[in-house]
């Protein structure tokens, strides 16, 4: 198995994840927090999708979807055209609320295509080129790759768990 058949799998996994999260959900469930202060569903949806767009795009030299494709539009959170929800205040997650879960499933699916697109260009050689020279070592694409797999995997797992929060206060 070649390492961008791995890292296709893997990020048909966080794909898979993402519907399961918000599958079925309203706006409302997607909306709610489980706790003061705490990440709802669509924030983390929307955050993971951000940062997985932006990072890819960023290395393979590609327009990211959300400013290309009407997404920033369709959301219409009134946010700075490239933020990603990091270092969001509890005030600024609860501001990002979406519609629906379609929104959400179809800006997530969107990148996703692009991603896969970018994965399956790949040669093993790519994977070394220096996508990030502001750390110490310089970011590989390869770790870039696995850093965003990683991160997106947790944020889905948050959003599953928020669901099984909400799920259980509902009966």
């Amino acid at each position: 198995m070649l390492a961008k058949d791995i890292l296709i799998d893997g990020y048909g996994r966080i794909r898979e994840e993402v519907h399961a999260a918000v599958g079925g959900l309203g706006p409302d469930a997607l909306n709610t927090a489980p706790a003061p202060g705490a990440n709802p569903v669509a924030w983390l949806v929307w955050h993971l999708t951000r940062v997985q767009d932006d990072h890819i795009a960023d290395a393979f030299g590609l327009d990211q979807v959300w400013l290309t494709r009407g997404f920033e539009e369709r959301f219409a959170l009134g946010l700075p055209r490239h933020d990603t929800g990091y270092g969001h205040t509890p005030e600024q997650v609860a501001g990002v609320r979406v519609a629906s879960g379609d929104l959400l499933t179809g800006y997530y699916d969107a990148v996703h295509g692009q991603t896969l697109d970018a994965l399956r260009a790949l040669a093993a050689q790519d994977l070394e080129r220096v996508v990030d020279e502001r750390w110490d070592p310089p970011v590989s694409l390869g770790v870039r790759l696995v850093s965003v797999l990683s991160d997106d995997l947790q944020h889905a797992g948050q959003a599953a768990y928020v669901r099984g929060l909400l799920q259980r206060t509902e009966s």
